[in-house]
């Protein structure tokens, strides 16, 4: 979801099979229930076996497909292994600062970007990993899985904050090193008699940093994807998936144009608008891990505007009552000058009466963008009483070619950039330094909803108002993500959308409210860096709190699949809306026996939580 998210405290990982029994010691009853799966159900009607289970694959098998993957299948290590002869130990110093790397974190099969989330799942190592180079090391993977009633994990860029990429006593389809980047002036998807247009075919393991290096700072042109720059591109593009421009180009998966798929069944299938169609359109937002492995994706690429742009300012109230009345400012600014293609990105409407503004432009130069500014700025300057700007307003406009441009941001930005500090690593990998809070997280609570369009009219605008503000009584804040709704953008845009199995009410919202909240890293076990799960539990009550005030306006369920609540009751509705059913059929003719299962993923209500058994009568 980054960039441009605001903490409230703090941030990830677990542990090795190698090092598990010292290190769970310290483990809680519920996570430790977490880390291991639940007892089977009493409708049980298929369960996957576990390494306990002497129906496991021998060392024998194990070998054979090392064999049939080229030597790629690995036992998986985690990096915390090293702590465990203690946390003092200078390889357990090494490696807790390397996990604050996200760079060093995807090149690690038993990591995760997010550690945790509190009594929902922990991080935990595979047992082994196929790490793919082929689309035929996936075929292998998938077959032997399927053969030998496995527990399959697919990780690309390792980022679900609901811990879908991981599970214990699994086989990981590792795909980081499947990250080919290739431009083309005119592609045509297979079997179709369309002109060409430009586009960029990018391997599953590849990272959006990568891609942007190719795409806008080399090819001068512009394709969308997340913000985060070591997310995965297979996983985003299954999500759904926003930019920061999103106001202006819509959804990653929208320009969706082929994807090469391995289905459950081991079949290399081509899926696009002529091929396979359904399996194409269920790709596109259906959820990442439930309908196949994605070996590669072409998406088609956008001309580059001239500018992109940002700007940045924190203002102050002096007073509950004027805090209220900021954001009632705000609100009717936002409707009347910022609702349209230009903007994108956040707000965060803080407990403390603060309003910080994290905002980014396309199409605008400085002078331009300044303008649009001037009436907002003039209402605070009238209030000096009630409103403080903490420091100056930023706003600024850079050529949209250097916007992932790390040479020229190190040189005129730096402090927005942060560069992988590993010896040999490649210049251009970098992420934003704001974003650094989100390496290793460990969730105390996550909310969203989307707000529709209509509480922009004059009208509404009092009850979204009054709604933001109850939120923040709650003893908590709220993010508007308005690059993530459709509202307000172009007609094209809009249409391309439709086309895809993301919940039709991003069409029609203004933004995606979010209630986060976090911790530090937590490494259960591991002395001195264990999560503080009293606290991660009161917090995720008024983070609960805080989203009931925004129900108030906003009563249908409706939330993007990667950021929301991993308890949600009503999921089905909440992440497809009326194209669930749709998607069950996709489900049900490519993976009719539920190969590929992650949490409420499409089939999973069809599976006990932690994806090992088949229920009776599903």
């Amino acid at each position: 979801m980054c960039p441009g998210y605001t903490r409230h405290i703090g941030r990830r990982s677990l542990l090795a099979r190698t090092a598990a029994i010292g290190l769970l010691a310290g483990l809680s009853p519920v996570l430790a229930a977490v880390v291991h799966g639940a007892s089977e159900p009493k409708n049980a009607v298929f369960r996957r076996v576990r390494p306990t289970d002497p129906q496991w694959p021998d060392e024998a098998s194990w070998d054979r497909l090392n064999r049939d993957v080229g030597g790629h299948l690995t036992k998986v290590r985690s990096p915390l292994a090293a702590c465990a002869d203690g946390p003092d130990s200078a390889s357990c110093r090494d490696a807790l600062k390397d996990l604050r790397n996200p760079y060093f974190i995807g090149d690690q099969a038993g990591a995760t970007q997010t550690s945790g989330w509190v009594d929902a799942w922990m991080s935990a190592p595979s047992v082994y990993a196929v790490a793919a180079r082929t689309t035929a090391d996936v075929v292998a993977a998938v077959n032997f899985a399927r053969e030998n009633r496995l527990r399959l994990v697919v990780k690309g860029g390792g980022h679900s904050y609901q811990g879908t990429s991981n599970a214990a006593d699994s086989l990981l389809v590792w795909t980081r090193a499947m990250n080919d980047i290739v431009l083309h002036d005119a592609f045509v998807p297979q079997g179709c008699a369309v002109p060409g247009e430009p586009a960029v075919s990018v391997g599953a393991g590849a990272i959006w940093m990568h891609v942007y290096d190719a795409v806008t700072t080399k090819g001068g042109r512009y394709v969308v994807g997340g913000g985060c720059t070591t997310v995965g591109v297979a996983g985003l593009i299954q999500s759904g998936g926003f930019g920061s421009f999103s106001k202006q180009y819509g959804t990653a998966a929208s320009w969706l144009l082929e994807a090469e798929v391995v289905t459950a069944d081991g079949t290399v299938r081509i899926a696009n608008a002529c091929t396979n169609p359904e399996l194409f359109w269920g790709l596109k937002g259906g959820g990442g891990g439930s309908l196949g492995v994605i070996t590669r994706l072409t998406l088609k690429t956008h001309a580059l505007p001239e500018w992109f742009g940002s700007t940045y300012a924190t203002i102050e109230a002096a007073s509950d009552d004027a805090f209220r009345r900021l954001i009632g400012a705000f609100v009717d600014f936002y409707a009347e000058h910022l609702f349209n293609p230009h903007w994108g990105e956040s707000i965060t409407i803080h407990r403390n009466n603060v309003l910080a503004i994290t905002l980014v432009s396309q199409g605008l130069d400085q002078q331009q963008s300044a303008s649009v500014w001037q009436s907002f700025r003039a209402w605070i300057a009238a209030s000096p009483l009630e409103y403080r700007l903490t420091a100056a307003p930023l706003i600024g406009s850079i050529p949209a070619r250097h916007w992932w441009d790390a040479e020229f941001l190190k040189r005129y930005v730096p402090r927005s950039v942060v560069s992988d500090p590993r010896p040999g690593a490649l210049p251009g990998d970098m992420w934003w330094s704001g974003d650094a809070g989100q390496v290793g997280w460990f969730l105390h609570g996550f909310e969203s909803t989307w707000l529709p369009a209509s509480l922009l009219e004059k009208d509404q605008r009092g009850r979204l108002t009054d709604a933001l503000f109850s939120a923040t009584r709650q003893w908590w804040g709220v993010q508007l993500q308005f690059n993530k709704a459709l509202g307000g953008a172009p007609d094209a845009a809009v249409a391309a959308a439709r086309d895809t199995a993301t919940n039709p009410a991003v069409l029609t919202a203004f933004a995606l409210a979010l209630v986060v909240g976090d911790g530090p890293p937590a490494y259960p076990g591991v002395p001195g860096h264990e999560p503080d799960l009293d606290a991660a539990r009161l917090n995720a009550r008024a983070i609960a709190r805080a989203m009931q005030e925004l129900r108030k306006v906003a009563p249908d369920p409706g939330s993007y699949v990667s950021e929301s609540n991993y308890f949600e009751t009503d999921w089905q509705r909440s992440y497809w809306g009326t194209n669930y059913p749709r998607l069950q059929a996709v489900k049900a003719k490519y993976d009719p026996d539920g190969l590929f299962f992650v949490h409420h993923g499409v089939g999973s209500e069809d599976w006990s939580t932690d994806g090992f058994t088949r229920l009776a009568g599903r």
